[in-house]
């Protein structure tokens, strides 16, 4: 049973088997958002889901990055990602054409960041920009 099914803007219906959510900023005990600590952010959750799911292929949606001040300190402008980091496995039906679609489904890690804990849902303004998901190009079959 999926947590979540989402149509992308391709047509294809995508389900969300797995979740996991990370406060963005969590752990994180002095300095301030900036790019230089935004783009580690982004790294370490792109290696966590990389680590999570080693046989899945892994895919960011670029975050949003606000500038709420534009005074800083030594490290730049305070920039800020959406509160909350997820990783999501998704699941669909094969990719590829010679694959039997009764024996293979196809799968995709995704790592994205928003501003609630809310499960994604088939929200057709879609604030994660999931649905953009280049599902085709980037989801890799496997065996059932």
């Amino acid at each position: 049973m999926s947590l979540s099914r989402i149509v992308l803007t391709s047509g294809r219906t995508v389900e969300l088997s797995e979740l996991r959510l990370s406060s963005t900023y969590g752990g994180m005990l002095e300095g301030y958002p900036c790019k230089v600590v935004n783009d580690m952010k982004v790294s370490g959750f792109l290696r966590t889901a990389e680590r999570a799911f080693p046989t899945t292929p892994v895919y960011l949606v670029p975050p949003t990055r606000e500038y709420p001040d534009e005074t800083g300190g030594a490290f730049g402008p305070v920039e800020v990602l959406p509160a909350v980091a997820c990783i999501g496995a998704f699941r669909s039906a094969v990719v590829a054409p010679d694959h039997d679609p009764v024996l293979y489904r196809s799968a995709l890690t995704v790592v994205w960041f928003q501003s609630t804990s809310h499960v994604p849902s088939d929200d057709p303004d879609d604030p994660h920009g999931l649905r953009d998901l280049p599902w085709d190009e980037l989801a890799q079959d496997y065996e059932l």
